[in-house]
């Protein structure tokens, strides 16, 4: 069976003003254009580790014929759709990034030796085509050009042939495949050079976007909804250095910092409170970045805040301090959680223990995970067996965050009051070395003082 499918759902203009369908209008729209010569360029420096992941895939499912769709662009409402972003498999398949196209596919058919590889894909249409002027969904007068077979070829060194020439076959192995799932996912467990420098990259331009956030601190105390000029401060920094926002970026301000995943970002931003700032970059190569760092608006940390503040940077430093290969991913988590034990019970805030009782009374105030695999999506590699993953031994090339923190909601009643409404969390990104590991963001500040000196420098 064909496909030619590339957007979710058909959209119909019935009631809509359409494009005029006279044998006039169409023999004149077609006419009259100059030659669109399109140079095909150079294969793009992802190209060659594409083909090695391809290799490694392949390896592991000899003679079954492998179909991995970039996916189809999805409603948003009506007539309108999401901006596209490929499958990650596709895209860590393939080196298509942000200019992949929906509707595409990569089929890795079976061959003596292992698989050869054909990418599919919606090519250009022509300008003597309907669809050229007609068609809203697809057609270069509304969407722009597509790139030509030979273009696609030559950037990504694949086969390449029209999506219309697709057919699927009995047998085929698609992502909706548990077994293909889950290898694909273990494929990105350990990252190349390419991937390790594109992680690097995104850190980067993250930590820029961070600089416009505290920049735009003045602006955000005087608007009441400071958090949405937060957000936008650091979506524009996003957009000009990179595709987007990695993820839903979390403006936290206040006691809103204790909700984990807080995306409304409506709230005021008030002086003396602190905004737990939740958000990574993500590049045109589609790799993201993922860091927290919590701020005080004002510029200084009140003792309290400083407190917890210096208790989370200790959990994380503490995390840090182990990660080496041949440990267990979640010896990670279990280092970070027993300062965070320590800390709270050094506190008053935990019961006692009874001989026996095992019960984790201090996860009331962080029940999330400390770590989690960073790469193409923020939570990187999901799919992987807990064998490999939370059981998993750290190798050299492995990516993760290492993120503790505390939070105690505003009606706990377990803590002092100036405790309640404050939450803090540290997140960083590092990737394991044959020594130990780098920090990719360790130049991000991190300490309260060298914290507390950014926010002030950058609000002069």
């Amino acid at each position: 069976m064909s496909k030619t499918t590339t957007h979710s759902a058909e959209i119909s203009n019935e009631n809509r003003s359409t494009t005029p369908t006279t044998e006039r209008f169409t023999t004149y729209i077609r006419s009259q254009w100059a030659d669109d010569a399109r140079e095909v360029p150079e294969a793009r420096p992802a190209a060659p580790y594409a083909a090695q992941r391809r290799s490694a895939l392949s390896e592991q499912f000899l003679g079954k014929r492998l179909v991995i769709e970039a996916g189809l662009a999805k409603q948003r409402s009506n007539d309108t759709f999401y901006i596209f972003r490929a499958h990650s498999a596709f895209s860590h398949l393939t080196g298509w990034g942000a200019d992949a196209l929906p509707g595409s596919i990569l089929v890795l058919e079976p061959n003596a030796s292992g698989h050869d590889a054909t990418l599919f894909f919606p090519e250009s249409a022509g300008k003597d085509t309907d669809e050229f002027f007609a068609n809203p969904t697809v057609g270069e007068f509304w969407t722009g050009k597509r790139p030509s077979l030979a273009q696609v070829a030559g950037d990504l060194g694949l086969k390449t042939r029209s999506l219309a020439e697709f057919a699927s076959e009995p047998g085929d192995v698609t992502l909706a495949n548990a077994e293909l799932s889950r290898a694909v996912s273990e494929l990105r467990l350990v990252k190349d050079e390419y991937e390790i420098e594109q992680m690097r990259e995104a850190v980067m331009a993250t930590e820029q976007g961070f600089n416009a956030v505290i920049e735009a601190f003045p602006r955000a105390t005087q608007h009441p909804r400071g958090e949405r000029v937060v957000e936008g401060a650091f979506g524009m920094q996003a957009r000009l250095d990179g595709n987007g926002v990695g993820y839903e970026t979390i403006a936290a301000s206040g006691p809103h910092a204790c909700t984990l995943h807080w995306e409304k970002n409506n709230g005021a931003v008030l002086e003396g409170d602190l905004l737990l700032l939740d958000a990574g970059i993500e590049l045109d190569s589609l790799y993201t970045a993922d860091i927290t760092r919590t701020l005080p608006i004002s510029g200084t940390f009140s003792p309290v805040q400083r407190k917890v503040y210096e208790a989370v940077l200790e959990a994380a430093d503490a995390a840090h301090a182990i990660v080496r290969p041949g440990i267990t991913f979640h010896e990670v988590h279990d280092t970070a959680m027993a300062v965070i034990e320590r800390k709270t019970r050094e506190w008053g805030f935990l019961p006692e223990k009874e001989e026996g009782d095992e019960t984790p009374y201090h996860r009331r105030y962080m029940v999330h995970g400390t770590s989690h695999h960073l790469g193409l999506d923020v939570h990187d590699c999901a799919q992987a067996k807990r064998e490999l993953y939370m059981d998993g031994v750290l190798e050299p090339g492995m990516v993760f965050t290492i993120e503790p923190g505390l939070y105690f909601q505003p009606e706990d009643l377990t803590v002092p009051e100036e405790f309640r409404g404050i939450g803090v969390r540290i997140e960083d990104d590092i990737v394991v070395t044959e020594t130990g590991h780098e920090s990719l963001s360790a130049h991000i500040p991190r300490t309260a003082d060298d914290v507390e000196a950014w926010v002030q420098r950058l609000n002069r």
